[in-house]
Parts: structure tokens; C-alpha cells; sequence
């Protein structure tokens, strides 16, 4: 207790450009714990007192130190998440849908980048255990488990189950798998490549599982490459490309994968869709700026972010879930680069 009041008392200080809550109540004549009870809206204040206080707040422009309330409160009303990339378009919709529903239920957002960096993420949770956040959504690809129930608070992870244990939301990847192979088998493709994710990833491995089983069911085979999501190298695309000319169906991981796979073609000379036709993920803007637009593996990416802000406040608020793993269903969106 001795160093939360020491913790306390250190933000009170101020900063010298700052009014802090002594200033407040000696400006209004009233006692610091008036100001606390006109603040926090808690306890009996007469009008004309409260009146003054407010006026004081107003004129000495005092904002309230959240992080020494919650420390007090034990409820910061700040959730943390952590995302493996911010340079991925799939992580910009679902953020925005975990903010919008946070905002809704008041809660404050704390972001981090992890990067795909087990120490990076080590930091970035001593730091949210140090704000005393209610709550994680975590998109992460780290197996090690017990690290997270060790903050004992409660947490969603996103794209990805990690755990039993651990509430989640993600796509229906083994679907979304399903569906592209379908579309590329009606469509007359017979020598299929599958430009994956990292095949560590659980998401890659659904996918490719999806993809995979309903050509198996046809008794058909596709060739399998490995590639950055983000990032792919595109040698060895264009290696691939030059070496199997034949190729006449591509799916690929993502909306970015495709739209590299879309310029080596073309500098190849193959013409979209007439010559190979080309499947790509997520449904990103990027699907509707390449030439041709692209069809794509629609995910919900707000949806996973609003249903993982919202599983998030069930736990909070010591409700019992519904659903524990929540899997959003994908969809195909048909346009120009296949037939």
C-alpha cells in the first residue's frame, strides 16, 4: 500500500506546467478529497460547492491523473493489445473494430507492435501490467502460454487459438480454403500453385488443410510455397513463375501475396484471368486497386475485432461467455482475375 500512495502522490506533483488536484482545491477553498468526490461523481457535494470546484477545474484546465485513480479503483477501464505487424492491412480493420466497441464501453486502448519478437512482447506486458489494464486481446503468435495466465486478468486472442484456455476469435480458415479451391476447379484450373503465409502459422496451416482437402476429393494436387505475408520475396515468385509455365491457377494467403503474383505475371506476359487465374485473402482495398481487380477471400475483420472487444468485456465483467472460440464465417468475392 506504502508505494501505491508513494506512486500517487508522485503523479500529484505536477509538472510545473500542469495543475495538479492541491491547486484545484485550494483555488475553489475546498478540501482535495471535495475535488476527488466532484470528479469521480461520487459522494455528496452541495451545488454551490460543486459549482466552484468545477470552475476551478475549468479555469486551471486540470486533467485528472487516470493512472493513480486506477490504482485506487483497481479498474483502469484501459484494455491492452498486442498485434504482430501494423504494416498489415488485416490488423487495420480489426483494430478499428476492437476500438469502436471499446470506446462503447468505455474503455481506453493501449496498442503494441510486437513485430513477431517473443522479447519485444515481454516488454510491451510488463509495461500494461505496470498500467494495470483490465483486459489483453492478443494477436500473437507465441506458444508460450503460461506467460499470459500469469497476469491473471482477462484475455481474447484474435486471428488465432493459442490455448484452450484462452478465449478467441478468428475465421473460418479451413472454409475460406475450401471456397477458393472450389472456385479455381470450376473454373477449369488444373495446374494449381498455392502461395502460402509462413507454414508455421496455424491460420497458413487451416487454409492449406481447406485447400487441399477439396482438391484431394477430386483427386487432384497442388504445389506449395512458402511465402512472407507482408513482405514476400518476390524471386522466389518470379523463380516459381519462370519454372512452371504451365501454371494456370494461383491461390495465394493474401490480398498483398496476389497482387506481386499479379505483377511477375504480367511482366511474364501472361494475361488475368485469360491465361492463370488468381484467388487471393482477406478482401484488403488493395483487392480493389490492382488490375484486375482481384477476387478474394473475404474476411470480417472488424467483426473479429468487435467480437473480441466484446468476449473481452464479458470476461471483465465476470460473464460467462457463449461461445469460448469464436469462428467468423468468410466469404468469396468474385472480380476480374478469375473467369
Amino acid at each position: 500500500m506504502k508505494l501505491i500512495i508513494d506512486i500517487i502522490k508522485l503523479c500529484m506533483k505536477g509538472s510545473g506546467f500542469m495543475a495538479n488536484i492541491k491547486e484545484v482545491a485550494k483555488k475553489a477553498n475546498v478540501s482535495i478529497a471535495t475535488v476527488s468526490r466532484v470528479i469521480n461523481n461520487k459522494g455528496y457535494v452541495n451545488e454551490e460547492t460543486r459549482k466552484l470546484v468545477e470552475s476551478a477545474i475549468n479555469d486551471l484546465q486540470y486533467i485528472p491523473n487516470e493512472f493513480a485513480r486506477s490504482l485506487y479503483r483497481k479498474v483502469s477501464k484501459t484494455i491492452g493489445i498486442i498485434v504482430p505487424h501494423l504494416n498489415n492491412p488485416f490488423y487495420y480493420r480489426v483494430i478499428e473494430g476492437i476500438e469502436d466497441i471499446a470506446f462503447d464501453f468505455g474503455y481506453k486502448v493501449m496498442l503494441c507492435n510486437s513485430r513477431e519478437n517473443i522479447e519485444r512482447e515481454k516488454e510491451y506486458l510488463k509495461q500494461f501490467i505496470k498500467y494495470n489494464i483490465d483486459g489483453l486481446i492478443i494477436g500473437s503468435n507465441s506458444n508460450e502460454i503460461a506467460r499470459y495466465l500469469e497476469l491473471n486478468i482477462p484475455i481474447v486472442t484474435i486471428d488465432r487459438v493459442i490455448s484452450d484456455e484462452i478465449p478467441s476469435v478468428i475465421s473460418d480458415n479451413t472454409c475460406g480454403g475450401k471456397k477458393a479451391a472450389k472456385k479455381i476447379i470450376d473454373n477449369g484450373c488444373m495446374n494449381i500453385v498455392h502461395f502460402r503465409g509462413p507454414s508455421t502459422l496455424l491460420t497458413v496451416q487451416q487454409r492449406a488443410e481447406g485447400f487441399n482437402e477439396y482438391l484431394s476429393s477430386l483427386g487432384l494436387a497442388c504445389d506449395e510455397v512458402d511465402l512472407d505475408f507482408i513482405d514476400p520475396d518476390t524471386s522466389i515468385i518470379a523463380d516459381y513463375l519462370n519454372t512452371h509455365p504451365n501454371i494456370d491457377g494461383i491461390f495465394c494467403d493474401s490480398d498483398t501475396i496476389a497482387s506481386y503474383c499479379m505483377h511477375e505475371l504480367t511482366k511474364l506476359g501472361k494475361k488475368i484471368p485469360g491465361d492463370v487465374q488468381i484467388i487471393g485473402y482477406d478482401n484488403t482495398i488493395l483487392a480493389q486497386l490492382t488490375t484486375p481487380n482481384l477476387t478474394t477471400i473475404s474476411q470480417r475483420m472488424y467483426n473479429i475485432g468487435s467480437e473480441a472487444m466484446a468476449s473481452l468485456e464479458s470476461l471483465i465483467s465476470k460473464s460467462i461467455l457463449d461461445t469460448k472460440h469464436k469462428v467468423i464465417p468468410v466469404t468469396l468475392i468474385e472480380r476480374e482475375s478469375t473467369k
